[in-house]
């Protein structure tokens, strides 16, 4: 075993940097579902900054230092605080922000978001199943980005104004009525994110014999 172990130290040294990268520094997320739809599709990886907002003790939710803030609009991963599943959504809400939905019209701070023209398109529901959907772009303050709507699939598409708490994030997906959300697991707390995702890595439609979609290479996350 020794000598083994002195054959192949560098090989396990190597192992043992990647794995401290990757658990501290940058990481990669592979999209399994449709609830970020249309900004990230099943089969998307994305590359994540674990140092966008906290230096963090490997393998932990201890950090040391932080190192930026995060803001309306960012596509981060965290950690659920329901059940601690790694997921992926947008943060809409800030720490003191007052947030609200009215029949899937998100109200920040007592404005309601402006949606541009909408466009309606055939999505994928499940393995089999399609559906109606409904595009649009939704300007938050100071940044913009697509959402859709599914409206034939049941969902919750109102709620009151709620305060989001110090040192906390609400998070909605893109696809709002197909995203296990902060409508439904809560206010996201900062020491569960992970990190900011901000570019697709590859792509393949795994919905389609997994075909590469090469124009999603190296595509910027908006």
């Amino acid at each position: 075993m020794i000598a083994w172990l002195r054959r192949n130290r560098g090989f396990l040294l190597f192992l043992i940097g990647f794995g401290l990268f990757r658990t501290a520094i940058a990481d990669y997320n592979p999209i399994p579902s449709g609830s970020m739809r249309p900004t990230l599709l099943e089969g998307d990886v994305v590359l994540v900054n674990r140092l966008a907002y906290d230096l963090k003790v490997p393998l932990t939710d201890v950090s040391l230092a932080r190192l930026g803030e995060p803001q309306r609009g960012d596509v981060v991963t965290f950690h659920s605080p329901k059940d601690g599943e790694r997921l992926i959504k947008r943060i809409v809400g800030l720490p003191g922000d007052v947030i609200a939905m009215r029949d899937e019209v998100l109200y920040v701070n007592g404005k309601p978001c402006s949606y541009s023209e909408t466009q309606t398109v055939r999505e994928p529901v499940g393995t089999e199943a399609w559906t109606e959907a409904v595009r649009a772009t939704e300007a938050l303050p100071h940044r913009e980005h697509a959402v859709q709507f599914l409206p034939a699939v049941a969902a919750r598409r109102d709620f009151a104004a709620t305060v989001v708490p110090p040192d906390q994030f609400f998070m909605l997906g893109d696809n709002r009525d197909d995203s296990a959300d902060s409508r439904y697991i809560g206010f996201v707390p900062r020491q569960l994110l992970i990190g900011r995702a901000h570019h697709l890595l590859v792509s393949a439609d795994i919905l389609a014999s997994w075909q590469p979609r090469f124009g999603r290479f190296a595509k910027a996350i908006e």
